[in-house]
């Protein structure tokens, strides 16, 4: 019998399988393609954690699945020697389908295992999940989430004491214990009854002790907020109690898209919950319209990305993360060097795929920069390695992909200290006459403008996966020399041994960095038939940069 029949067989047949489950597998039952995209293969642990489609099989997300990666990771922990059984698990989640009941099966795992488990009453951020676990100085942590992928998904991230998701040099040993659980249908998940003590519900306290922490982090928190106007969405997320709340404690007048912040599972009120997309303004730059608000943000789902749209000239412009950032790092640094608080030893971190124009206000600023690979977890890892080594003092880390980490009382991106931070920097700014597009202007006619694009290329099919290789392969041992007049001066693969050396861990990505600033990475899905292209183009004016963008996708994309 073919491998996804036999898996489908095992579930269907299983003693331990409940009545609904049960049910939607007889539903399927004689359609092969169906069964095949269900069990085919297990769901793996990605750059987030695992996220995939709710439903039933290996390659879903469900109870099953959750008790298995559950019981791996206790097992995982009790390895450590770092005292878990006493020290716990703080588990939270967000508004999606099954959110709730994946957190209590989570919980009733670690409790079998005799594992205490933290759980909050309700949905709670994934910043705030990284916080407590630090605070209450838990052995690691669990977020129920899929961020901003749609309705159907949902997901499951792992922290570590630090309050950091799992590096992978953690999980390549974890996913080896889970892959060892021989009969994931029969784990054992306590119900709360009869777990007793052992699961436990945190109480407000934690709220109050995330909220003074991010507070904490202001500048100039006697900035004028008179006449300063904010629209916020959270998206139906986790964001809406923690974002206002801060906020309004802070003495911010913030208009809340009301359609949009009830906690629903299928985002009945929004094109789109990514802060990246343009579909996810649409209701927010209404209300920013007929309030004349000097910028609307919003924050996707879990409430670790910040998307934000400035009032410019009386029309609405949105700022991509790359933009945000860099007038974050000008703000902190300006206003920390004036106050003669930004260290001798200061460091920032973001990702090799991230803007260089963070980097030039950092050199402006004399800021050390550390580059990691994609994915926040590495930069919560370095910094536990400044704190560890004592050799750098962190100030500030942040992705493209709209995640930045202020303070690090948290260690994972945190969009409750972006939106504070956000509003007081617009607030600060508008005092001097300026928006947030003038300081973004400021940068660009001080260190030239910058022009940060993606692109995703798919070739579907075995010959698109041929071509996909070829494209590799030619970038590896015949890159280009030179586009559109400028040279090559170097090229980074990450995979090479020589990489490794400065502390990446492998992967299959490619920079190339060229003589004028400018530079493109290039990086596969592991999983699909694409490529995603990354391009960060200096040139003197915007024209420029968009014929150099042009020629540099002629030359890359093939």
């Amino acid at each position: 019998m073919k491998q996804h029949l036999a898996a489908y067989e095992e579930w269907k047949n299983s003693p331990f399988i409940d009545a609904q489950t049960r049910a939607e597998l007889a539903a399927i039952e004689g359609d092969e393609n169906e069964i095949y995209e269900r069990f085919s293969k297990n769901i793996e642990f990605g750059t987030g954690g695992m996220r995939g489609v709710i439903g039933a099989g290996t390659d879903r997300i469900n109870r099953y699945v959750i008790r298995k990666a559950t019981l791996g990771y206790a097992q995982y922990l009790k390895a450590q020697g770092i005292d878990a059984e006493s020290r716990g698990v703080v588990i939270a989640h967000d508004n999606r389908h099954m959110s709730r009941e994946l957190c209590l099966e989570t919980a009733g795992v670690l409790a079998a295992e005799g594992i205490r488990a933290y759980i909050f009453d309700s949905l709670r951020t994934t910043p705030e999940l990284s916080f407590t676990v630090r605070h209450c100085h838990a052995a690691g942590g669990v977020v129920i989430t899929a961020s901003h992928n749609p309705p159907e998904y949902n997901g499951y991230k792992l922290y570590d004491e630090r309050g950091c998701q799992l590096v992978p040099r953690h999980t390549d040993v974890l996913i080896d214990m889970i892959g060892k659980i021989e009969d994931p249908l029969s784990i054992k998940a306590l119900s709360r009854e009869e777990a007793g003590d052992l699961i436990t519900v945190l109480g407000t306290d934690v709220d109050e002790a995330y909220y003074n922490a991010v507070m904490g982090i202001r500048l100039h928190p006697d900035v004028k907020k008179d006449g300063f106007s904010v629209v916020y969405s959270p998206q139906h997320g986790t964001g809406n109690i923690p974002v206002r709340e801060v906020l309004s404690r802070c003495g911010y007048h913030v208009t809340p898209v009301e359609e949009q912040c009830f906690p629903d599972p299928d985002f009945i009120n929004t094109k789109n919950p990514n802060p990246e997309s343009k579909d996810a303004f649409e209701l927010a730059l209404e209300y920013a319209k007929r309030i004349d608000a000097d910028i609307a943000i919003t924050t996707d789902p879990d409430c670790d990305r910040l998307g934000v749209a400035v009032r410019d000239h009386g029309e609405y412009t949105l700022l991509t993360g790359n933009q945000t950032g860099a007038i974050l790092l000008e703000y902190i640094f300006s206003s920390r060097k004036a106050a003669g608080t930004l260290p001798a030893d200061a460091v920032m971190c973001d990702t090799i795929v991230t803007s260089t124009l963070g980097d030039r206000v950092c050199e402006k600023y004399g800021v050390a920069v550390e580059k990691t690979l994609t994915g926040f977890k590495f930069i919560g890892d370095k910094i536990h390695t400044y704190e560890t080594k004592g050799d750098h003092t962190y100030v500030f880390g942040y992705e493209e992909s709209y995640g930045c980490l202020i303070a690090d009382f948290a260690r994972d991106k945190d969009a409750v200290q972006a939106s504070l931070m956000l509003c007081e920097a617009a607030a600060y700014y508008k005092e001097q006459g300026k928006t947030l597009c003038d300081v973004l202007a400021g940068l660009y006619a001080e260190h030239g403008y910058f022009l940060d694009a993606q692109t995703n290329v798919m070739h579907k099919g075995a010959a698109g996966a041929a071509k996909i290789a070829a494209l590799l392969e030619k970038a590896r041992n015949d890159p280009p020399r030179e586009v559109d007049g400028v040279k090559v001066v170097a090229v980074e693969d990450y995979l090479s041994e020589k990489m490794q050396k400065q502390g990446f861990t492998p992967s299959n990505v490619f920079r190339f960095l060229f003589a004028d600033g400018s530079w493109v990475a290039i990086r596969p899905s592991g999983t699909e038939p694409k490529c995603k292209y990354y391009y960060c183009v200096v040139a003197p004016d915007v024209e420029s940069a968009k014929r150099k963008h042009q020629a540099l996708r002629e030359a890359f994309e093939g």
